[in-house]
């Protein structure tokens, strides 16, 4: 069962929903806005077994920046948000969604039990011009049915700022 908006509001004062910093203006029927970092990273290669990606370091200027398509940017959240109660789902908004933008393209289920800033996969379809601290996407809470197990946190819950796929780091099986 998915938070309603006034859910979420009473949950984070009760402490059961990090969302640091805060703004009741963010809180919307079934979720809670949060906004992009300052800091980018472009990833130039993805990368395979053997070899880490190749990647590039962007500071977002305050005129902004234009995300190019065909290409794949990291961010962040500038929130950091999690919950050892309910479940986050990160979600594009509708009015960025319209401009062409893509985000949380595959993995926008959150990590039950970890509160960190998110990163953001974003990709666009267009040239889009992007500012830091803008309004991009959309937390919703999901309540949990079943024993909660939150010991095992995975390696990029840990992260607080856009991290690239760590997959040459696996073993091979």
């Amino acid at each position: 069962m998915i938070l309603t908006g006034k859910e979420i509001k009473k949950q984070v004062k009760n402490g059961n929903i990090v969302i640091k910093p805060f703004d009741e203006e963010c809180i919307k029927p079934n979720s809670y806005v949060y906004h992009l970092g300052d800091t980018l990273v472009e990833v130039l290669d993805v990368g395979d077994k053997k070899r880490k990606p190749k990647t590039r370091k962007i500071k977002i200027p305050q005129k902004g920046y234009v995300l190019e398509p065909k290409r794949l940017y990291l961010g962040t959240t500038v929130e950091t948000i999690g919950s050892k109660e309910y479940v986050t789902s990160l979600i594009g908004r509708n009015r960025i969604a319209k401009l062409g933008m893509f985000l949380q393209i595959t993995a926008d289920l959150g990590q039950l039990g970890k509160e960190h800033r998110w990163t953001l996969e974003i990709t666009v379809v267009q040239n889009l011009r992007i500012y830091p601290n803008m309004e991009i996407g959309q937390v919703t809470f999901w309540d949990t049915k079943g024993e909660k197990n939150i010991g095992d946190v995975e390696f990029y819950a840990t992260k607080n700022e856009p991290f690239p796929s760590q997959l040459f780091n696996q073993k091979a099986k």
